[in-house]
């Protein structure tokens, strides 16, 4: 529950630089002091640092998925290789993320290797809205009966 909180509140204060980009490019008159190119120039100072905000709350929105993935495994109403899909998925992002912000050279080349297993999600959201989770009945008759009285 952290993980998701700490990337919703990187994410929020990330769009701090989108708010900064967009007074620099519209011109407000408390900026009158900066030619236009440099205003440009910050402009897309900011738009780089909400791209690098990003690969920050990345990190924490591939690692909510190992939790996530170790109830689907260990639940009786979901298929196990979800919960292994989304704890393999749950690599995929932080790695990404990281390469993005200390080898940026390199961010492409694992980008692609990576790609495949970002689809954890996607599979685990599919399974739910198709096929939905199957909760098994209890294996206790007496329970059962005195239920339904």
């Amino acid at each position: 529950m952290t993980l998701i909180l700490v990337s919703i509140l990187i994410t929020f204060l990330n769009e701090l630089n989108r708010i900064a980009a967009l007074i620099l490019v519209r011109g407000a008159d408390f900026i009158s002091l900066f030619d236009q190119p440099q205003r440009d120039a910050l402009a897309m100072l900011f738009l780089n640092l909400r791209g690098h905000g990003f690969d920050v709350a990345g990190i924490f929105w591939g690692l909510w998925l190992f939790p996530l993935g170790l109830l689907v495994y260990r639940s009786s109403f979901l298929p196990r290789i979800l919960g292994v899909v989304l704890m393999v998925n749950c690599f995929a992002y932080p790695l990404n993320s990281f390469m993005s912000l200390v080898l940026p050279q390199y961010a492409a080349i694992v980008s692609r290797w990576m790609s495949p297993l970002q689809f954890g999600e996607v599979v685990f959201m599919l399974w739910l809205v198709i096929m939905g989770a199957k909760p098994k009945p209890l294996a206790d008759p007496a329970f059962n009966s005195a239920t339904v009285a």
